[in-house]
């Protein structure tokens, strides 16, 4: 075997959603912050992420954190995300698997019945909370940066829709966030497909006619998922709700995504719909849930903002080594829009 590089993977999902962990093979990478490391992967290391994720080692469904060294002296490692297209400044599906394998590997030490530590996420850092017991971490709880509201009731033209009303809220990620039931969709597993091919129209308008920067990152800018929100129940202080979001460039996210839930708790204090302390149970298409709470109200620069807890489940299905042989005609991945319900003009920007 003569492989040019060799990556130690455990394999893990959070919630249904696969977060790959690349533990072994990357020391380091240039910057100053996670944020630089993470500019620094995807200009000129993006060989890495192409090789784990894409086709035919990949799968379009599948994400991977690269466990990095933090530059903050208040974390004990830091992380960037990637997915089959782009580099989120941060994801919560990925900080539960990620913490589960920190723990459940030995990477971290284990203290039972709870540990606790920072991670540092090109986003900021994350405050993680896992409760454990026998060497398996039960749940993880991680604190996200501010997420906060960017439009309210806005109005789009949608290709195949006519005229629909939008939100966009951050959660260490943008969505343009949409009333599934206006647009007569029940958010059942048999809408998946549809969902998608829906999802991108509308995020394909949502990008030309709102522009977002962040207040205090100006380099994050865009919109880059669609979140269908299902009706809110209440029952005292809990509340619940289904959703489904379409991450680029068109499949389904099969946790109910933890920075879209972060995103959604914004949306629902902007609304009045949730006081801080209350808790939200958020439930994707495959009956996945993910409990979540407002720990504290805050001002990100001009913008209201609200500190979010969110707490979800792991479990590690494998280990194994990536590589790849030069001589190889595959060896820097590929991707099909046959595995994607992409909107016609963004093919190119995304696929081989």
């Amino acid at each position: 075997m003569r492989w040019k590089n060799v990556y130690q993977v455990v394999d893990c999902h959070a919630e249904g959603e696969v977060g790959k962990v690349l533990t072994g093979g990357v020391f380091d990478v240039p910057g100053e912050t996670m944020f630089d490391k993470r500019n620094f992967l995807m200009k000129h290391r993006d060989d890495i992420r192409r090789l784990c994720l894409l086709e035919p080692r990949g799968s379009v469904t599948d994400t991977l954190s690269i466990v990095l060294p933090a530059t903050h002296p208040d974390a004990q490692l830091g992380f960037v995300s990637a997915t089959v297209t782009e580099y989120p400044v941060m994801s919560g599906s990925n900080v539960i698997a990620l913490a589960t394998v920190l723990l459940e590997t030995g990477i971290l030490p284990m203290n039972e019945p709870r540990t606790d530590f920072v991670l540092e996420a090109p986003a900021g850092l994350i405050r993680v909370s896992c409760q454990c017991n026998g060497g398996k971490v039960q749940s993880v709880r991680f604190t996200n940066q501010p997420s906060f509201v960017y439009y309210t009731d806005e109005e789009l033209d949608v290709e195949g829709l006519g005229r629909i009303s939008v939100d966009v809220a951050y959660g260490g990620e943008t969505f343009v966030m949409v009333d599934a039931g206006a647009l007569g969709l029940a958010l059942e597993a048999s809408e998946a497909r549809e969902l998608c091919a829906v999802g991108e129209a509308i995020k394909s308008a949502a990008n030309s006619r709102l522009k977002v920067q962040h207040p205090m990152n100006s380099q994050v800018t865009g919109i880059g998922q669609v979140q269908f929100m299902g009706p809110v129940a209440r029952d005292g202080s809990i509340v619940t709700s289904r959703n489904a979001v379409v991450l680029s460039p068109g499949r389904l996210d099969r946790s109910p995504c933890g920075t879209g839930t972060a995103a959604r708790l914004a949306l629902m204090y902007a609304r009045k719909e949730i006081a801080e302390g209350e808790t939200f149970i958020h439930e994707s298409l495959i009956g996945a849930r993910l409990e979540s709470r407002i720990e504290r109200v805050v001002m990100e620069g001009p913008q209201i903002a609200v500190e979010a807890s969110v707490e979800g489940r792991a479990w590690i299905t494998g280990l194994h080594q990536v590589g790849m042989d030069p001589s190889d005609p595959f060896g820097t991945g590929f991707v099909l829009p046959d595995t994607h319900a992409w909107f016609p003009g963004d093919e190119g920007r995304h696929f081989f």
